[in-house]
């Protein structure tokens, strides 16, 4: 039977109760709901990147990769991506955020799913993905 690991990057707190930030069990890999707080630094409490929805998205996606490269994975081995959206008006500019992070990936683009939520306050969106090595 394959181990179940759970990941926690550096760039990332201890989660605020009790789940991983990421789990591989063998050649699976998810990664829970992540948003765009900045890389944990020491005292500091967890801070979103800003107020906009592109630097939300941009650090969300950076703290997605991370947890996928501490499972040892990257962004051509995710099948699916979950995007939680708090504004149904911020589709579209998520969208052309989306597109220009991924201009570069070098096989087909994973599947994804956009839902509408109510995040904390300040929050504008959260990612969570599947990863599937090997």
């Amino acid at each position: 039977m394959t181990e179940k690991i759970a990941l926690t990057p550096k760039t990332h707190t201890t989660p605020p109760a009790k789940f991983s930030h990421g789990v591989r069990k063998g050649n699976l890999l998810q990664v829970a709901g992540q948003v765009g707080f900045l890389p944990a630094e020491e005292g500091r409490p967890p801070t979103p990147a800003g107020p906009t929805l592109r630097e939300q998205t941009l650090q969300t996606l950076a703290n997605v990769e991370a947890i996928l490269r501490e499972g040892g994975a990257r962004w051509e081995d995710v099948m699916m991506i979950r995007v939680y959206l708090t504004d149904v008006d911020h589709f579209a500019e998520l969208n052309e955020i989306y597109d220009a992070y991924f201009a570069d990936l070098t096989e087909a683009p994973a599947a994804r799913t956009t839902v509408y939520v109510g995040l904390p306050a300040g929050l504008l969106v959260e990612i969570d993905a599947l990863a599937v090595l090997g």
